[in-house]
């Protein structure tokens, strides 16, 4: 599935809420997701590499946890996001197989993640992640045949107005990326 994304630093959480609830957008009840994210040896953003992630999603923690494989690809020129998943029972075995296609794990990242269903094709996602100090708002739309990029964007770009985030901090990388450059800068 083609995917295009937008992804902002949220500065005021509770001014965004109240502009939420003031054009009655509700989250539904937060979900907690462990990945962990598998890239080739030599992965390098920006060189269309693809990369997995083994996702845990709970819930509640009385509830049985939901095991993915997700398969990402970034193009870079293009600004879509190939996105795949599947459901999984066997979570060592799928790891396994990763191994030996020879991807290695570069990261963990877990979050809290609050979600809005805008339509058939287009979501919004307010992610907590563990290691970064401000939330971010991710809109997401899935791509028909007939859309072009350009387009797209522009509309996420307004929706992102909506919310009065300003659209000089979007970000496309993965969150993976964020908190290993947040860990550079941390150590230096």
């Amino acid at each position: 599935m083609k995917r295009v994304t937008v992804k902002v630093q949220v500065k005021n959480p509770q001014e965004l809420e109240q502009r939420m609830k003031d054009i009655s957008l509700e989250f539904e009840p937060v979900l907690y997701q462990h990945d962990r994210v598998y890239v080739q040896r030599g992965y390098k953003r920006g060189m269309n590499m693809p990369r997995f992630i083994m996702r845990t999603e709970m819930t509640a923690v009385d509830k049985p946890a939901v095991y993915k494989l997700i398969l990402k690809r970034h193009i870079e020129d293009s600004g879509i996001e190939i996105t795949d998943r599947s459901v999984i029972r066997d979570y060592t075995e799928i790891v396994n197989m990763l191994q030996q296609l020879g991807f290695v794990l570069a990261s963990e990242v877990s979050r809290r993640r609050k979600r809005i269903k805008l339509s058939e094709t287009s979501r919004i996602y307010y992610d907590t992640v563990d290691g970064l100090s401000t939330p971010y708002l991710k809109i997401e739309t899935s791509l028909d045949e007939d859309d072009k990029v350009s387009d797209v964007m522009a509309d996420l770009k307004r929706t992102l107005k909506l919310f009065h985030l300003a659209d000089g901090n979007i970000s496309q990388e993965p969150y993976f990326e964020i908190l290993q450059k947040n860990a550079t800068i941390n150590n230096k």
